[in-house]
């Protein structure tokens, strides 16, 4: 396997809508495992090892799901389903298991399941500047950026490091998709540079400060760059958007996840924008397109799971 067609095999992961919603769980499967390979020099890892960590990182950042159950075997899906091209997985007599198992952890569990990344993934990995190519192809097409130092704080990657990496080797890495050129400029003067959800609009002199261009679908998941999929926000609110603590409502209102706490009055202001309307752009400007709202509130934001 040569380098390019390990970055080949990690843009083509199948990754079919669960329910209707997106499914990275292979993608946070291989970004834990690139962390472990960083740390240890090696992916072998059984499964009753790697079910928390990886279920926490799928529960983190995937899709909300409404069973309790589902949220903590989340981690067997990709361990069972993970392409063999990258991944071999074999029982406690070091028998291969197929892709046809069940994906239960009690299964795997049971059968003493161990997964590595195959010799020639691991060989390739050992150069720091393939590992941060790798690392930017999944985070380039599974998350979104105010999402990337979470994602690899979760699995154990130094970002920093991993990019200084990746770009002593320009122009070999891979390249992300570039947005449009003038598309924050845009998104800002469509809110006359504040808030939507806060109203906040600090400058420092004539130039904005802590103010961000948000998409509604994300940018990675063929959002387009264009003010009907944009918000003018607050640094904190984009965050807290990007991570599906908050929403948004078909008639324009703002959405608090059931799953948000707070102990301190800063904490609790987010709580207060729940039903809030939120700002609408200048005349001439677009509205927010009814459909980004609705995939956001599929495949981002944070519902309560039922008991």
């Amino acid at each position: 396997m040569t380098r390019e067609e390990l970055f080949e095999r990690l843009a083509r992961l199948k990754t079919a809508p669960v329910g209707g919603r997106r499914a990275p769980h292979k993608p946070l499967l291989l970004l834990w495992l690139f962390g472990r390979y960083a740390e240890t020099g090696s992916t072998a890892v059984t499964y009753a090892d790697a079910e928390e960590p990886v279920s926490r990182l799928i529960n983190d950042f995937g899709p909300s799901v409404v069973s309790v159950t589902a949220q903590r075997q989340r981690a067997a899906m990709p361990f069972v389903h993970l392409e063999r091209t990258l991944w071999q997985l074999l029982d406690g007599s070091e028998q291969p298991i197929g892709s046809g198992a069940p994906e239960r952890g009690n299964w795997l569990r049971s059968h003493g399941a161990v997964g590595r990344l195959r010799p020639e993934v691991e060989l390739l990995l050992a150069d720091p500047g393939t590992l941060a190519a790798a690392v930017r192809v999944l985070l380039d097409r599974h998350f979104t950026p105010a999402l990337e130092p979470l994602v690899c704080e979760g699995a154990g990657l130094d970002l920093t490091s991993l990019e200084e990496a990746a770009y002593a080797l320009v122009p070999r890495t891979p390249r992300r998709r570039t947005r449009r050129s003038g598309f924050a400029e845009e998104a800002l003067r469509a809110y006359a540079f504040a808030c939507a959800m806060c109203g906040y609009d600090g400058a420092l002199g004539r130039n904005p400060v802590g103010l961000q261009a948000a998409h509604i679908r994300w940018h990675s998941q063929d959002g387009p760059d264009e003010v009907r999929n944009a918000l003018a926000l607050c640094a904190l609110h984009h965050a807290l958007l990007d991570l599906g603590v908050l929403g948004l409502t078909l008639d324009m209102r703002i959405r608090v996840s059931g799953l948000y706490v707070a102990r301190n009055e800063a904490g609790r202001a987010v709580d207060a924008l729940a039903g809030q309307l939120l700002a609408a752009p200048r005349p001439g400007n677009p509205p927010v397109d009814p459909a980004f709202i609705t995939w956001h509130d599929r495949q981002v934001f944070k519902h309560p799971a039922a008991a």
